[in-house]
Order: C-alpha cells, then sequence, then structure tokens
C-alpha cells in the first residue's frame, strides 16, 4: 500500500466517525463473535489501522449513534457506532437494541478527539464459571462463588459443549453439580443471564 493510500484511508475512517461513511471492516481488528471479546488483543494486519483500544463500562446516554460510556473509575467516554460496526447483544443486533443502563464491551480506533470508532461492541457479555444447582426446562439455576443466579434458556440461540466436542442445542447431558463455562447476556432488568453456550468438561 503507498503512503497515499494509507493516508486516504486514515482520513476515510476519521470521516465515518465523525459523519458516519463506510469504514473499514470490522474484521481488521479480530473477530467478531462472542469469544473475541475475550481474546488476547492482536495486532491489525492492515498498517492504515491503528492499534486497537477496549472501552468497558455502562451506557448513561445514547445521542444519534454516539454512546456516552461511564468507565469503572467513572471517566466518560464517547464511542462513536458507525455502520460498519458490529454489535452483540446475545446475537448480531443493530444500534437501536443498546439502551441506557446497558453494560458495554467496545473494540475502536481512538479518534483524535479522544473518542473512540467502535468496530466491534459487545452489549451486556458475561464470561462466568459457575455450578449448576437446578435444571428447569427454561432455565437453569448457577452458582457463581457465592452468588446464586438464573441462567436463561434462549431458543434457537443457547447452545453446550460437552467435554470439548462441537456445538449442540441439545442440554440433556447437563446435571446438577457440574461445573461449566457460560458465555451469555445479563439481563440488567432482572439480573438473569441469557445463555450463549455452556461449556463443560473443558
Amino acid at each position: 500500500m503507498s503512503e497515499r493510500q494509507g493516508l486516504d484511508r486514515r482520513r476515510l475512517l476519521t470521516s465515518a466517525a465523525l459523519g458516519g461513511a463506510t469504514i473499514v471492516g470490522a474484521s481488521a481488528l479480530g473477530g467478531l463473535d462472542a469469544d473475541a471479546a475475550f481474546a488476547a488483543p492482536m495486532p491489525s494486519l492492515d498498517p492504515a489501522v491503528s492499534a486497537s483500544v477496549f472501552v468497558d463500562g455502562r451506557v448513561a446516554q445514547i445521542r444519534r449513534g454516539v454512546l456516552d460510556v461511564v468507565e469503572a473509575d467513572g471517566t466518560h467516554k464517547l464511542i462513536q457506532l458507525t455502520n460498519a460496526t458490529s454489535i452483540w447483544k446475545l446475537e448480531t443486533v443493530t444500534a437501536e437494541a443498546i439502551e441506557a443502563g446497558d453494560g458495554l464491551y467496545a473494540r475502536g480506533v481512538e479518534m483524535p478527539d479522544g473518542s473512540v470508532a467502535a468496530d466491534a461492541v459487545w452489549v451486556n457479555i458475561v464470561n462466568l464459571y459457575v455450578t449448576i444447582r437446578g435444571i428447569e426446562r427454561s432455565r437453569l439455576h448457577l452458582s457463581h462463588g457465592r452468588n446464586a443466579l438464573v441462567g436463561n434458556i434462549v431458543e434457537k440461540r443457547t447452545t453446550a459443549s460437552f467435554r470439548g466436542g462441537a456445538l449442540t442445542s441439545n442440554l440433556s447431558q447437563l446435571r446438577i453439580g457440574h461445573h461449566a463455562q457460560v458465555l451469555g447476556a445479563w439481563r440488567p432488568a432482572d439480573d438473569s443471564v441469557d445463555i450463549a453456550r455452556i461449556s463443560v468438561g473443558h
């Protein structure tokens, strides 16, 4: 890539965050599925894309495609959503699915004004190590440390993996007492978790 092309790409990325133009695909910074949120950061293969940055916090306000996110230390960070932003909330969703009060983990490129142009956003994502305490048709009763937790089984969405095997929608092998890893989306309304995947025996 020539220097001129690199500069044009950078200008395009900057204008995208400010004006909603098409930007470099999200895959330039890494994967988009839920597992990618917990993967070690990977350097971009595209020299025109800056190192990715991450923001973790709660959504305080949403205005015209910009999320005002409050991080754990109380600082505010602005997250710019564009038409190239991938948004996960148990499944791939649009920006309209994000609500004030949601937890958010975002990956993107820092802009000159300090905001972040997001290529991927994971909303209310959780990665928990639990013990199964009860099994019902539509939910699991779990313990996470000393805390009790309800895990919602979502039709056509929840899958399981047993002893490193392939993902399956058949949860019949789950047993009370199993130790498991749960990847899913927290529900702020009732403090339960919609289960994307439960892994046992890994």
